[in-house]
């Protein structure tokens, strides 16, 4: 079986992810395609073993394998965790239904240091561009700058909004620079405080939900196998 049959058969849940989810498309932008799906069981039986991710069919999509999603759903990377969180879902069966319902149990305070950490890493280019280039990647610093907008309030809520709401405009001026760098500097700054405000009195446990995500694993692979 080829990657891409994988994608095409095996699919369990399908997003737009990007800002079209946001709620930052304009009329340039991508439609960014993620998706899930399910090797089935006895694909691992096999010496040569399924993959773990696949990019397309097509441009702009790239989907991964259910376990190798949990994994990352687990250690609150930031794409994975938005990606279950996508307004914009295309697909999903009954198997991406019961992932959808496994949300919460895949949110911890482990995303404090997952979000911001990416934002500052990225943070650190920008700060290169601008010595380098005399500005910043501005799109980058939109983006940027809604990252830890959103960590910020899932640590506040408990709850992961992929959404900006009224945070549009203000950030979509940034994209097309009409906001100063030490503006956009001190908003970056504010918001890292605001984020590790939240983490102190958090309602997000300490971890993740193991066991009962790898419940859903499990049942998961042995009905694919029977």
């Amino acid at each position: 079986m080829q990657p891409e049959d994988l994608v095409r058969d095996h699919t369990i849940y399908a997003c737009v992810m990007g800002s079209r989810a946001f709620g930052l498309a304009t009329g340039d932008s991508d439609t960014d395609r993620r998706g899930v799906f399910l090797a089935p069981t006895p694909l691992f039986w096999r010496f040569e073993k399924p993959p773990t991710h696949v990019e397309g069919p097509g441009e702009e999509r790239f989907s991964w394998e259910l376990e190798r999603f949990c994994e990352l759903a687990l250690r609150a990377n930031p794409n994975i965790l938005e990606c279950l969180h996508s307004p914009l879902v295309e697909h999903v069966d009954d198997t991406g239904r019961e992932l959808l319902a496994l949300r919460g149990a895949f949110l911890s305070r482990r995303a404090h240091a997952t979000f911001t950490g990416y934002a500052l890493a990225q943070r650190r280019k920008l700060h290169d561009d601008v010595r380098t280039h005399g500005a910043p990647r501005w799109k980058h610093a939109m983006h940027l700058l809604r990252l830890l907008s959103s960590a910020r309030d899932l640590l506040r809520t408990g709850e992961l909004t992929v959404q900006v709401g009224d945070g549009r405009e203000a950030l979509l001026a940034v994209k097309r620079g009409e906001v100063p760098w030490p503006v956009v500097e001190s908003r970056f700054a504010r918001l890292a405080e605001e984020t590790d405000e939240a983490l102190r009195n958090t309602p997000l446990p300490a971890e993740p939900d193991h066991a009962r995500v790898a419940d859903f694993l499990f049942r998961t692979r042995r009905a694919s196998a029977a």
